[in-house]
C-alpha cells in the first residue's frame, strides 16, 4: 500500500489517508487487508478507529486506490454512517471466541 496523501482533519478527530494498492501477481486486497494496511501505515492508530472507504479497482488492471479514515477514539467515529460500522463490524475478530479458548 502507497499512501497518496494524508491530511489531518482536526474538526473531527481524525487522519484521513489517500492510498494506492498495486497488486501484480496477486489477488485484489481485502477489506480487511485494507484496514490492517492503513491501520500499520499510520503511527498510533488502532484496527478498530480505521475505516475505508471509496474503494475503486481498475478493470484489467492490479491496481486499487481508496481513502482510510482513522479516527482518535470511538466519540470521534460517531460520525460515521451505521452502514460503514455494520461493514467494518464483520472484520473485527470475536473477542467472545478468544476468551472462550
Amino acid at each position: 500500500m502507497e499512501i497518496i496523501e494524508r491530511k489531518e482533519n482536526p474538526l473531527l478527530n481524525r487522519v484521513e489517508l489517500r492510498f494506492r494498492w498495486n497488486h501484480d501477481k496477486n489477488s485484489t486486497p481485502t477489506l480487511a487487508d485494507m484496514v490492517a494496511a492503513a491501520a500499520k501505515a499510520e503511527p498510533g492508530s488502532k484496527k478498530e478507529l480505521t475505516f475505508v472507504k471509496n474503494v475503486n479497482t481498475r478493470f484489467g488492471q492490479p491496481l486499487t486506490t481508496g481513502l482510510a479514515i482513522i479516527y482518535e477514539d470511538e466519540n470521534s467515529a460517531s460520525v460515521e454512517p451505521e452502514y460503514v460500522h455494520n461493514r467494518h463490524q464483520k472484520l473485527k475478530p470475536s473477542t467472545k471466541e478468544e476468551g472462550e479458548a
